[in-house]
């Protein structure tokens, strides 16, 4: 049946997120020419940007943030003059643009939309049961990237795009801006650039509003700027450390404490409107020139002009360019695709690559792929959460009209859907995923979905589309003398070849 079945499972499992059940013939495909097969993905015009009905830009989900916040003020508002003693939900600050004011973080985990309280004719405060625009956005993202993620042929550029996001990462249980953002950040600047420049997207990235609410740069003022002097505040140091440590250097990348403040000094002023659109359209980047710390500055042996905000793009450009950041981008890219330990050899040649080009990114992704260690490593590498959900819901044809059960089993299995433990992201190694407690909760959901839906379908037939004669006996045996149908579903969705890329 197929030329190199070896080499359809690594392009479709190290790759992408797993071959389509049905008649997709992704097996077939990708064993025909698997390089070719992945590769195909890269060369069609904007494949990674994502649009859908109902997806709407951050500053208009900003302005819906905003009066989401104001009406639940008024609620509270009327409940306390109806003598009515009732707790709501913390506000956030609606007027980010402000530099100093309270955090506008307003934590949360999920909202119901059932929080809300308006004072009807008679005067007695009722609470109504009005939809929670800040859910229903986030479950609006979270649909269209889970169907992309099922719908895509090969699914390397989902692939790419969820790497970068886990790179680039904020956390949707930040507060409301934070989850009714999150989607959007992904869509406007990880999407667009995962085959761009490292540059653009870094600076992107760090004047994207949620990232910018993230990290809290939105209260970092310069302490000689007009309004660090009228506040008697200082900076915030958050976004700074974060883009030195995680997002381009890495630790030991050869900066200094010292090289952190100056950075956070360079990008005072950096924020987003807020309500009542004092500096720009509620929910844009704005540079705030009050809140911005005069003069020069040195960062990593180099002088950054007072330029006002072209200072710290110039010092993102430079930090983008930095032979540290090279080493830093190839290696994680490598531990992602190929080993948990990258081939030395491996992450120097895309390091390389990487500095040649510019942090030209399809360059360094076509490099990945152009290199045979990518294609002869062991398949080790333990699938996460989201892409051993995504491979199930691939090989099954379930196309989600939902997202709650897939949101469910990323809560269970501990990677929920844009909400990492920390800013540098979930991790990306077997240790984090494969012990005894993720292995048997894995194992409890490939049994509730064989029990759900294994009757109707035959697992063997399963097998020959996503895996063919790739197949260990061991695992044919297995799956072929499981006593159900519905066992035998669970046993496939936890073999070796399933879960391993």
């Amino acid at each position: 049946m197929s030329r190199d079945a070896h080499g359809a499972l690594v392009a479709l499992n190290r790759f992408g997120l797993g071959a389509r059940g049905g008649a997709s013939g992704d097996f077939a495909n990708a064993a025909s020419d698997p390089r070719g097969f992945v590769r195909s993905e890269l060369s069609r015009p904007g494949g990674a940007l994502l649009e859908a009905p109902g997806l709407l830009p951050t500053t208009t989900l900003g302005q819906m943030a905003f009066d989401y916040q104001f009406q639940q003020k008024q609620a509270r508002e009327a409940f306390a003059k109806a003598g009515e003693a009732r707790q709501g939900p913390n506000a956030e600050a609606s007027n980010a643009e402000v530099p100093g004011k309270a955090d506008a973080a307003g934590k949360m985990e999920a909202v119901d939309g059932n929080n809300m309280a308006t004072l009807p004719a008679s005067g007695k405060p009722e609470p109504p049961n009005p939809p929670n625009v800040i859910q229903k956005t986030y479950r609006a993202e979270a649909l269209a990237r889970l169907q992309r993620g099922v719908m895509s042929e090969c699914g390397f550029m989902e692939r790419l795009v969820a790497f970068w996001s886990n790179h680039f990462c904020i956390s949707a249980s930040k507060g409301l801006l934070a989850r009714i953002w999150a989607g959007a950040f992904e869509r406007e600047v990880i999407r667009p650039h995962v085959l761009g420049r490292f540059s653009d997207m870094l600076i992107a990235v760090e004047q994207h509003p949620a990232m910018l609410f993230f990290l809290d740069n939105q209260q970092s003022l310069g302490p000689d700027s007009r309004a660090g002097q009228n506040r008697k505040k200082g900076l915030n140091e958050n976004l700074a450390r974060e883009i030195m440590e995680l997002h381009t250097l890495g630790v030991g990348g050869g900066y200094s404490q010292e090289d952190v403040t100056s950075l956070a000094r360079i990008i005072t002023g950096w924020t987003f409107a807020g309500r009542q659109a004092k500096l720009g359209e509620p929910g844009s980047f704005v540079f705030n020139a009050n809140a911005h710390q005069p003069g020069a500055h040195r960062l990593l042996n180099k002088t950054y002009e007072a330029e006002g905000l072209a200072q710290g793009e110039a010092a993102l450009a430079d930090l983008a360019r930095h032979p540290s950041t090279a080493k830093f981008i190839a290696t994680k890219f490598v531990r992602h695709f190929v080993a948990d330990d990258p081939p030395p050899a491996l992450v120097a040649k895309l390091r390389d690559v990487f500095i040649r080009s510019d942090g030209d990114l399809k360059a360094m992704t076509l490099a990945l792929l152009d290199a045979d260690e990518a294609w002869q490593a062991p398949m080790t590498k333990l699938r996460s959460p989201y892409e051993f959900l995504i491979a199930t819901g691939r090989i099954l044809m379930q196309i989600p009209e939902d997202p709650t059960r897939y949101l469910g089993g990323l809560n269970v299995l501990g990677q929920p859907l844009w909400t990492p433990p920390g800013p540098n992201g979930f991790a990306d190694t077997n240790a984090a995923w494969g012990g005894p407690e993720g292995m048997k909760l894995r194992l409890d959901i490939a049994s509730q979905v064989g029990s759900r839906l294994g009757v109707n379908l035959d697992p063997r037939d399963l097998l020959e589309l996503a895996l063919a004669n790739a197949v260990s006996a061991e695992t044919r045996r297995t799956v072929e003398l499981a006593e159900s149908r519905p066992q035998a579903l669970a046993l496939l969705l936890m073999s070796p070849e399933f879960q391993r890329r």
